[in-house]
């Protein structure tokens, strides 16, 4: 970092979306102009609209953009800025970024490039940390290893193991091993994704510590030579090895171990004269044993549970230090008070092997959200509890495929962890998320979780609770009858709102009896329906579901803003109120537009797909088969035409968001055709392979 006295300016943040937002936001309320880069792809984004002033950079991908640094500094030097913020993830610990930056006559907010190169290589990392006296594990370059060579060295690391990618991070190049006969594909594909993802393809293996907690230490140094740790989160609950849920403090952390973790991430700082903000990462065995992962030379997505514990703005000390101000009094002596968690909130598909999902974003809304500083500690020691978002998207966004999933993250401070954990369940429950699929309702579940209430959190949490009960749906069995219906009487009700004759009378109404109105529903986008019928007469609505008869009554159909109307039933006596939102749209799949429908209830919410009356022949999908989910490129064919499969074999990978996605067999059969090859670039709904199956 290079410390210039005095206060900067203008900021320019080499990143995008939520990143970019919360740098703002402490930027802005120190009175320094902000200045954003976008990609073609983030054109119309939030972030680039709130910046002072934005920049261009042309292209879409991570590689044309955000990860071309001499075009992030020119921009800088054209908008003014005379400080350059790198977020999180991209350029963010890059030494060779940061030195650039320096060259150019700019402040760098980040550690020196010294650090960042002693850190970013992990293998290297973990050497140094020994010599500093930090616990760590046993690892093993795999570089030039192949065949038996890297069978015996597999063997000597020990299983189950961990094939890592030396340079990155977010899970990404990352592999479990559970025996010998994985070790050679692990490796081969953590190798791909690594270099795809860092540009550098050099993986390791290390003893896969199991059952195991992922705990972490904020570090902060500044250039006056102090390292501060600033207490501990726990970041357990993972999916392909990256984060979803954090926490600070750790249920498992009482005062003595929290000591030793925070003195090791101290050492640890102290040993690569860190300065500026950065994470200590380590996994805590049952026994209290602790073993050194890495150190993450930035900013980490997780800080905000931080500040929301200690009161203080890290993004804000990272401005005051890079100005070559101490730290203050605040920081070298935190406060922990309270719990604080946070949730990420990913457009994918956690049923479907989490895959990311891409669209339009219909509705994107959280009841009481404050700002940033409106959860957890304030100036002066008051406290607040309240839910903080943070986030790149917005109603009516479009989430893409050139980046990550994440939509946001959500933040909860309370006096205790089961505070906490209600009001953030409670809020998650009641947000208006449509247009894609989302991990809501598993993180609602995993939060009302005797497991997670109780504090019996590690990194298996998923698989040992079962991730099959924790990702179903809020809304299904009894409760999506009452839904459906609430989605159809919604439905009808605004296509008679624009009706220039009786608009006021439901649809479907006569005074004689006469043929039920019908629609059906697919249940969460996915291959599930529902089918909901109904008619009115003169004793009220006669409603059937799935062929049962409902009773209930229509109390009231209430338009509300665009095309949303609340639709209040009483049903055995009790008055439920729904918000319907419907979305038309033409489909190839049919001859006429059918709706999206999301239906916000007080038990939650659910999205159902309108199946056309009259879907197009030339739309079906021979039985067989195997199509892309989301746009991708082909990065392995497994397969090839006459050779028999079994159900659940992988036949073809595919790369999209910067990961891996592996599509297996529907059943068993014969690969009758494979319609791409490596280097292919698919759409969603391209066809891939055809299997003729055997019933």
């Amino acid at each position: 970092m290079s410390a210039r006295q005095g206060l900067l300016s203008c900021v320019l943040v080499a990143n995008r979306g939520e990143i970019a937002r919360r740098v703002f936001r402490s930027a802005a309320a120190r009175g320094m102009r902000t200045v954003a880069v976008y990609s073609d792809a983030d054109e119309h984004a939030p972030f680039v609209r709130e910046a002072d002033v934005a920049v261009r950079l042309p292209g879409s991908a991570p590689s044309e953009t955000y990860l071309r640094g001499g075009l992030v500094i020119a921009a800088a030097q054209r908008a003014g800025a005379d400080c350059v913020h790198p977020g999180y993830g991209f350029l963010s610990e890059s030494a060779a970024f940061a030195r650039e930056v320096e060259a150019a006559g700019l402040v760098w907010i980040g550690p020196p490039a010294a650090a960042i190169e002693a850190m970013g290589s992990k293998l290297a990392a973990k050497t140094l940390m020994a010599e500093a006296g930090v616990p760590t594990a046993r690892a093993v370059d795999a570089t030039g290893l192949s065949g038996e060579a890297l069978l015996e060295a597999a063997d000597g690391v020990g299983y189950p193991l961990l094939v890592k990618a030396s340079f990155g991070g977010g899970g990404r190049g990352m592999r479990a091993v559970g025996g010998r006969d994985e070790v050679i594909d692990a490796v081969a594909s953590a190798q791909r994704e690594a270099a795809s993802a860092f540009g550098d393809g050099t993986v390791f293996l290390e003893r896969l510590i199991t059952p195991a907690r992922h705990v972490e230490v904020q570090i902060f140094g500044d250039t006056f030579g102090s390292v501060v740790a600033l207490h501990e989160r726990e970041c357990s609950i993972q999916r392909r090895h990256q984060k979803v849920i954090e926490e600070a403090p750790s249920p498992a952390v009482d005062e003595a171990l929290r000591a030793r973790l925070c003195a090791a991430a101290a050492r640890a700082g102290e040993a690569i004269g860190y300065v500026g903000a950065g994470t200590v990462e380590f996994l805590l065995a049952p026994s209290g044993e602790f073993f050194f992962l890495e150190v993450n030379t930035r900013l980490q997505v997780e800080h905000p549970v931080t500040e929301a514990v200690t009161g203080l703005d890290l993004v804000d000390l990272q401005f005051e230090v890079a100005a070559g101000r101490p730290l203050p009094s605040q920081a070298r002596e935190p406060e922990l008070v309270g719990a604080a968690i946070e949730v990420r909130l990913y457009a994918e598909d956690p049923q479907r092997d989490w895959l990311p999902q891409a669209g339009m974003l219909d509705g994107f809304a959280f009841d009481g959200v404050t700002t940033f500083g409106g959860v957890g500690l304030q100036p002066g020691g008051g406290v607040v509890r309240g839910v903080r978002l943070d986030s790149g998207v917005e109603a009516g966004g479009t989430i893409g495929v050139a980046y990550d999933p994440m939509l946001a993250k959500v933040i909860v401070w309370a006096p205790d962890r089961a505070a906490a954990s209600a009001i953030l369940a409670s809020a998650l429950r009641q947000a208006e998320l449509s247009g894609v699929v989302t991990n809501r309702d598993l993180l609602v579940r995993i939060l009302q979780s005797p497991q997670w209430l109780s504090g019996d959190t590690d990194t298996d949490f998923l698989e040992r609770v079962g991730l099959a009960t924790l990702a179903e749906p809020l809304i299904g069995g009894a409760q999506l009858p009452a839904y459906a219906l609430a989605a159809a009487l919604g439905q009808a009700a605004l296509r008679r709102a624009g009706a220039r004759v009786l608009g006021g009378v439901p649809s479907g109404w006569r005074n004689n009896p006469s043929v039920p109105q019908s629609v059906t529903y697919a249940h969460g986008f996915g291959a599930d329906e529902v089918q909901v019928r109904y008619s009115y007469g003169r004793s009220g609505l006669s409603a059937f579901v799935d062929g049962l008869a409902m009773e209930a009554t229509v109390v009231a159909t209430e338009p509300a803003t665009g095309q949303r109307v609340r639709v209040t039933l009483e049903t055995d006596g009790l008055r439920r109120a729904y918000e319907v939102h419907a979305v038309s749209e033409e489909t190839p799949a049919a001859s006429g537009p059918v709706a999206r429908v999301h239906v916000k209830g007080p038990d939650g919410a659910v999205s159902l797909q309108e199946v056309p009356r009259f879907p197009e022949p030339s739309a079906q999908v021979a039985p067989g088969s195997l199509t892309a989910a989301m746009p991708g490129s082909v990065v392995r064919v497994m397969v090839a035409e006459g050779d028999v499969v079994s159900a659940g074999q992988a036949l073809v990978v595919l790369e999209a968001m910067k990961m891996e996605h592996t599509l297996v067999a529907p059943g068993p059969g014969t690969v009758a055709s494979v319609a791409v090859e490596v280097g292919s670039h698919v759409e969603t709904g391209g066809l891939l392979a055809v299997i003729t199956l055997v019933d």
